[in-house]
């Protein structure tokens, strides 16, 4: 079909969810979105503008997202379907935000003037669109791969950039309203923000919570109430930034990098959100970050200090300190933990600087829980609480309503019951996270009989990827798993009972109604799930994580190396494909590790004996059946033969491995610590969950 549009007589695509009409060029990609999501073409003679959807006008400069064919496009569909129509009246009359429900009905009203609606019954997925703002998302990414430092080229830095974005989308004046904790640190900040989420959500305030990364969707960086952004509204709130900061795309303003854009974006979600509070973590340092955009936050913290991102912010704590300390704002309070004297001193020289009245607080103690136990499990989360309490009470303190919320409790003793209930309900994903794998006993593919007498399969999840908060995780496993052992009846289930687990809403502790008193003879073993970054230093992190436990009396029986799913140059969402080719993944690294970690177990150099491809053949990607049981003194390595560890070269072949082992063995309880990374530990995590 030859296209006649001219003019403003155009044709358009569309489908169910706001889509732009640039995709990406990637030709699959393409053919498929034309094949299945576009089934109809559509004459108008209106091109919308503006309005709650922000349809941009018409751009001379060729997008990315474009598709290489004769017809001009607008980045927004010009037709819905009934069904999506009726679906974004609901959500845009729910929206409180400035500007948004008035532009949003006002916007709706034309949209049914001006288009042609067409009901068709077939539904498109709206995972389907989904995808596509990840396709998006992923041509943000500036960076091949972390430690990557490539600037942006133009007549203005990062942060006036920001100031830029935020003025663009009509924020700039409503920043302030935001009433923001900021919160920057090495260790600890996003345990930090969520317990500060969680108790002014239990004081009667809506929350909105801002985290980096995210472990298995993009959405868990942008909470309200405690709860990720829906689907809906995400897609919403994206393409509204999205087109609007498109529109204006010059060579001296291109779009924002990925943390940039998704920063503006928070911003955006929490004006139109009506958030009492907004609560930021910092994405890398503090100084230059683009958190740093803000000019009056109600209050700032500062968290554990430590050595990392060293190829960023320096090779010293105290550089570090001074990139952490740029977050500090004139004569606003600021609230930071015990740190080294090196690093100490300059957080306070830069207070002095600002008029910033600085206070160390000390760990919570814990009887001033009540007898509760803090949802983040770990002893290093008492500092973390310890901070985020004092956040709190300055926040609660500077808005004028801690007098109005609890005037008969005392503002230095006691905490509020609003804040030992947030304490003890926090919850952040892949910290110190024990969760059992279900699907190991409760599979439709195996018999209730064989469920009740599979082994135990555990995953403990952490992704520590610093020497310090390595030694915290090796500190964390190793009291979980003896804990655990003890008393085995807080994680052994069958298929009968697993509807009576009971879940704390938390970290690291699980109930379980019933005891069997045959989990006491379960033969346990501590298998590690590893992987990091080649910018990281495994030469420190393994040696810290195996001496550590070792001091506890907790040794490995196996490790395990694996290469994580997720890329550092593609967002992928909880739904996408999962790649099943491995016959060209490069595993040096991995190899590199094993390597590493034989040397550590048994002081040998193994160098020749790994000497090997790194392209792995079908034979040899599991180990044998007996590698579980052997014991570490029948390893050889100088004979060529590896009993302590293997390298396998797919997550999803490891996963289906350790559970056909406790599947064979009802003896058997494994104990996995995943570890090294953040990405490995969100890839299992989405694993699990499928």
């Amino acid at each position: 079909m030859k296209s006649s549009a001219t003019g403003t007589n155009r044709r358009y695509w569309s489908e169910r969810q706001v889509l732009p009409a640039q995709l990406p060029k990637n030709g699959s990609l393409s053919h498929y979105f034309l094949g299945l999501m576009f089934p109809a073409l559509i004459h108008t003679s209106t091109h919308l503008k503006g309005g709650i959807f922000g349809v941009p006008r018409s751009h001379k400069r060729e997008s990315q997202f474009s598709i290489r064919t004769p017809w001009k496009f607008s980045f927004q569909p010009a037709y819905v379907d009934m069904y999506s129509l009726s679906r974004r009246r609901k959500i845009l009359s729910q929206e409180k935000g400035f500007r948004c429900r008035n532009m949003a009905s006002q916007n709706m009203e034309k949209l049914e003037r001006n288009v042609a609606i067409i009901d068709y019954t077939q539904d498109v997925p709206l995972s389907t669109s989904y995808e596509v703002a990840m396709e998006a998302l992923s041509s943000l990414i500036r960076q091949k791969k972390r430690g990557d430092r490539k600037g942006i080229s133009g007549k203005y830095g990062k942060l006036d950039r920001m100031r830029i974005y935020l003025k663009i989308l009509d924020l700039e004046e409503h920043m302030a309203g935001l009433k923001i904790i900021h919160v920057a640190g090495t260790k600890g900040k996003g345990s930090t923000c969520t317990f500060c989420e969680a108790m002014l959500r239990e004081s009667g305030f809506r929350t909105g919570l801002f985290t980096s990364p995210h472990l298995i969707d993009v959405r868990e960086r942008f909470r309200i109430n405690g709860v990720d952004i829906s689907e809906d509204k995400f897609l919403l709130y994206f393409w509204n930034c999205w087109n609007r900061l498109k529109e204006h795309e010059t060579e001296d303003l291109p779009m924002p990098p990925l943390f940039q854009f998704l920063t503006v974006l928070a911003f955006k979600i929490f004006v139109c959100e009506q958030v009492d509070v907004s609560i930021l973590e910092v994405g890398l340092g503090g100084r230059n970050d683009s958190t740093n955009v803000i000019e009056e936050p109600v209050v700032c913290g500062i968290t554990s200090l430590g050595m990392d991102h060293t190829e960023a912010l320096g090779n010293t704590i105290g550089q570090i300190a001074s990139h952490k300390a740029g977050i500090f704002k004139h004569q606003i309070p600021a609230f930071t933990v015990p740190q080294v004297s090196e690093a100490m001193d300059v957080l306070q020289e830069n207070a002095q600087e600002l008029t910033v009245p600085l206070k160390v607080v000390e760990p919570l103690d814990s009887n001033e829980l009540n007898g509760l136990k803090l949802s983040l499990s770990g002893d290093h989360q008492l500092s973390n609480a310890g901070l985020a309490v004092s956040l709190c009470k300055c926040w609660l303190q500077r808005t004028g309503n801690w007098e109005k919320l609890f005037q008969n409790d005392n503002k230095e003793a006691n905490l509020p019951e609003a804040f030992l209930r947030g304490l003890s309900k926090a919850h952040i994903a892949g910290r110190a996270q024990i969760v059992p794998d279900l699907s190991s006993t409760s599979s439709s593919s195996i018999s209730s009989e064989v469920a009740e007498t599979s082994g135990d399969l555990i995953f403990y999840l952490d992704g520590a990827h610093s020497p310090e908060s390595m030694e915290v995780c090796a500190e964390w496993f190793s009291s979980a798993v003896k804990e655990n052992n003890l008393s085995p009846s807080l994680v052994s289930f069958s298929s009968h009972d697993i509807e009576s687990i009971n879940k704390v809403p938390g970290n690291g502790y699980m109930q379980h109604e019933k005891f069997n008193i045959q989990e006491i003879n379960k033969i346990s073993k501590k298998i590690l799930l590893f992987n990091c970054m080649d910018v990281r230093d495994p030469q420190i992190l393994l040696p810290r994580l195996v001496s550590t436990c070792a001091s506890s009396g907790t040794f490995f029986s196996k490790a395990i190396f694996v290469p994580s799913i997720s890329t550092y140059n593609k967002i992928t969402s909880g739904t996408s494909v999962v790649p099943s080719d491995i016959s060209s993944k490069d595993l040096s690294w991995q190899f590199s590790l094993q390597r590493l970690w034989e040397k550590i177990v048994h002081g040998i150099d193994t160098d020749s004996l790994l000497e090997k491809s790194t392209k792995m053949d079908g034979a040899e990607t599991l180990p044998h059946r007996q590698f579980l049981y052997e014991d570490a003194s029948n390893c050889s390595p100088t004979d060529g033969y590896l009993a302590c560890s293997a390298v396998i070269p797919s997550l999803p072949l490891t996963i289906k491995w350790l559970r056909h082992c406790v599947r064979e063995n009802p003896s058997l309880r494994l104990q996995v610590l995943v570890t090294g990374s953040l990405h490995l530990v969100g890839d299992v995590l989405k694993l699990i969950k499928r």
